[in-house]
This record gives C-alpha cells, sequence and structure tokens, in this order.
C-alpha cells in the first residue's frame, strides 16, 4: 500500500497483487489516518467487485461521523448502486473537489 501525506488529505494507492490483500493491509493500517480526510485510489491495479466497494461503508461513515471526508477513487461503477454516504467518483480531481465541498458543508454546519 503507497500511502501519500498531502495538505489536505491522506491519498492511498494499492501496491498489492489482490484486493483482499490491499484491503487486509488497510484495514491493519486505518487507525491510523481516522482523523484526517481520506482518498482510496483504485484504478486498474485489480478488478473491484460492487462487494468489495462496499467493504468500505463502514470506514466512510466513521469519517463522515467524526468530520472527516472518505472519498473512493474508482472506474466502471455505478454510484447509483452505492449509498449517498459512500463518495466514489472517477477522477483524482473529482475526489479533492468533494473533500472541499464537504468541507464548506461542515462550516456551513450541514
Amino acid at each position: 500500500m503507497i500511502v501519500e501525506d498531502k495538505k489536505e488529505y491522506i491519498l492511498i494507492n494499492p501496491d498489492e497483487n489482490s484486493f483482499s490483500s490491499f484491503f487486509s493491509n488497510f484495514e491493519k493500517e486505518h487507525s491510523s489516518y481516522g482523523e484526517k480526510h481520506l482518498i482510496i485510489q483504485i484504478l486498474e491495479k485489480f478488478p473491484v467487485s460492487k462487494e468489495n466497494i462496499f467493504l468500505f461503508l463502514s470506514y466512510a461513515v466513521g469519517h463522515q461521523e467524526n468530520g472527516t471526508s472518505f472519498v473512493i477513487i474508482v472506474n466502471d461503477v455505478d454510484i447509483d448502486d452505492f449509498p449517498e454516504t459512500l463518495n466514489i467518483v472517477p477522477t483524482l480531481l473529482e475526489a479533492q473537489d468533494i473533500i472541499e465541498m464537504e468541507n464548506i458543508q461542515r462550516e456551513l454546519g450541514f
């Protein structure tokens, strides 16, 4: 797992050979990222199923509850298949925009 600590968020990219290995590593390390905005970028490294993406739901809810954003970058999924609490976008720029928009909403008290 490649972890980059950016100014506004932490960006995580898999370097594992399978989703299960990546998710296992993510689970072990997540507690050290829980208080920061988090972007998970899963672009074409390995096939990702709808069920795999749903594994991140509890983490997304936890981030929302502690006032931080959690965004997944993945292609070729229908975002309508997922709840609104799970931010899924196709590009890093859109992920950064989600964090910015959610920060504004939090500042306004939404």
